[in-house]
């Protein structure tokens, strides 16, 4: 018999395990815990986001792409979510046309990563959540604040030390509760998150966090066993959020692992859940 209730979804990913979830006042890791680092602007201020005219989801899966790409990724991993949902949208010729326009944070590159980064929803979403991306047409503030981010970003890793991987999945860790997901970044000992919000972190965001940790120890990535502290870095606030790990209460990561995530359930757990 499986260990989940009857009416909880498979195939949840993990942002739609924390819609599903009532978090304590505050969250499992209030943001007020998290160590704020602003850097310095430079000369390379932003738009107003009101400026940019496509969704804010796609100028962040964007910069978030590019920065992969941007810092020794090839296109194919970089890029490797969408170019997955162009399969489902069954438009890979496309996607492999746009992938071969990516070469760095000119203007045709930053348009081409943006339609491609378009296709993510059919992966995400399916079908039913697909936009065309011919329909994605970036104007020049979205492209030069894409392009500023970026380097922001780039900029961050210099700082904070080289990425010792990027793009993950967590096979080994999902379970019936959570099966899909993937996270951003990681260096040395730290778990990065980006953001591209407007607003500092948001409980969501650091449960999505302390899930994504949880599950990397139980995955394939040895990596995750140096990791020392959480992180979120925003490039359009220019600033980096942090915890060390073991400032997390231990009845908060068991609570987290055991309820939300799902291991080691008992069924009685999950009938009162």
């Amino acid at each position: 018999m499986p260990k989940y209730p009857i009416n909880l979804p498979l195939h949840r990913s993990v942002t739609a395990r924390i819609k599903d979830i009532s978090q304590p006042r505050g969250g499992y890791l209030n943001p007020k815990m998290l160590a704020t680092t602003q850097f310095d602007e430079g000369s390379q201020p932003l738009y107003p986001q009101e400026e940019e005219n496509v969704h804010a989801t796609i100028v962040g899966i964007a910069v978030d792409y590019l920065t992969r790409f941007m810092t020794g990724a090839p296109a194919d991993e970089a890029f490797a979510i969408s170019l997955l949902g162009a399969v489902i949208a069954q438009r890979e010729e496309l996607a492999q046309e746009l992938k071969l326009q990516v070469k760095g944070l000119d203007t045709a590159s930053i348009t081409a990563a943006m339609k491609l980064s378009g296709f993510d929803s059919a992966f995400r979403g399916g079908l039913v959540a697909y936009r065309p991306v011919e329909d994605i047409s970036p104007n020049q503030q979205t492209v030069e604040n894409v392009a500023i981010m970026v380097r922001r970003s780039m900029a961050f890793f210099d700082a904070v030390g080289p990425k010792t991987l990027d793009g993950f999945t967590f096979e080994g860790g999902y379970t019936e509760y959570v099966s899909s997901g993937d996270g951003d970044f990681l260096t040395a000992d730290t778990l990065w998150d980006f953001k591209v919000s407007k607003k500092p972190p948001t409980k969501d965001h650091t449960l999505q966090l302390l899930m994504y940790w949880q599950m990397g120890l139980r995955s394939v990535h040895p990596e995750f066993q140096s990791i020392r502290r959480l992180g979120i870095f925003n490039p359009r606030l220019n600033a980096m959020f942090t915890c060390d790990v073991a400032s997390i209460s231990s009845d908060v990561v068991r609570e987290v692992a055991d309820t939300v995530i799902g291991y080691n359930l008992e069924p009685m757990d999950l009938a009162l859940e």
